[in-house]
């Protein structure tokens, strides 16, 4: 028989794993001898606070990659194949989403191996929870492009989606450019557009702050940079 594949979520920040994760997802965890992980070294970090049955060093630890190929997917399922379980981790949160960890789930399906998400944090979901926004209906993006014209569009073009449909318009950034996406934001939305910003998730420093743009406008927004942020815009 062959053995599953777990979805282990991993933390959003540095805060100890019993405060995030359920009892089974700590336990399933920590028996678990093999991974496939978006990159090793937050992977090891996250395993080392956890504790596992087995040495951190004997642990079997593979990176998927940014874009694996049908065939290196194949090749990381070879321990569930063999009969073992086996686990697949993010660099933060949920695994197979905004990270390259689908294409892995979609080839256990295709190869009849079970698949087993684990409850833990979602940075997505807790923003959407806490935005005060259209749970019903919703889209996540991912990344808005970086450089600022292209940007602008993009911020204008989900502005105008969430106006025609009522769906609130989720996106990520990289934490240091978060004072220039606000900025953004700001400058190319409409005065009444909802803008919720939920930083620090689940850690001792999280803040969530959710209010229309003619609010927004003359903050300062220095004290977000640096910090994992998840964005939320829904428009009347």
């Amino acid at each position: 028989m062959p053995g599953r594949l777990y979805l282990v979520p991993n933390l959003l920040g540095v805060v100890p794993p019993a405060e995030v994760l359920p009892a089974r997802t700590i336990a399933i965890t920590q028996r678990l001898r093999h991974f496939v992980v978006e990159n090793a070294k937050p992977a090891r970090q996250f395993l080392r606070a956890l504790g596992t049955v087995t040495p951190l060093q004997q642990l079997d630890i593979a990176e998927i990659g940014e874009r694996p190929s049908p065939q290196r997917c194949v090749d990381l399922l070879s321990p569930a194949r063999d009969g073992n379980d086996l686990g697949m981790l993010s660099d933060a949160g949920c695994p197979g989403i905004a990270d390259p960890g689908a294409l892995l789930v979609a080839a256990a399906h295709r190869e009849n191996i079970v698949v087993v998400p684990l409850v833990g944090p979602s940075a997505v979901l807790l923003a959407l929870m806490a935005s005060g926004m259209n749970g019903q209906g919703f889209t996540f993006h991912g990344y808005l492009p970086v450089k600022a014209e292209p940007r602008l569009t993009a911020i204008r073009k989900l502005e105008a989606a969430s106006q025609q449909s009522g769906d609130a318009q989720l996106f990520i950034e990289t934490p240091y450019r978060n004072p220039a996406l606000i900025d953004a934001l700001v400058a190319a939305c409409k005065p009444g557009t909802r803008l919720c910003v939920a930083t620090d998730l689940t850690t001792a420093t999280e803040s969530v702050e959710s209010r229309e743009i003619r609010a927004w406008r003359g903050r300062d927004v220095a004290g977000y940079a640096k910090r994992p942020a998840m964005y939320v815009l829904q428009a009347r």
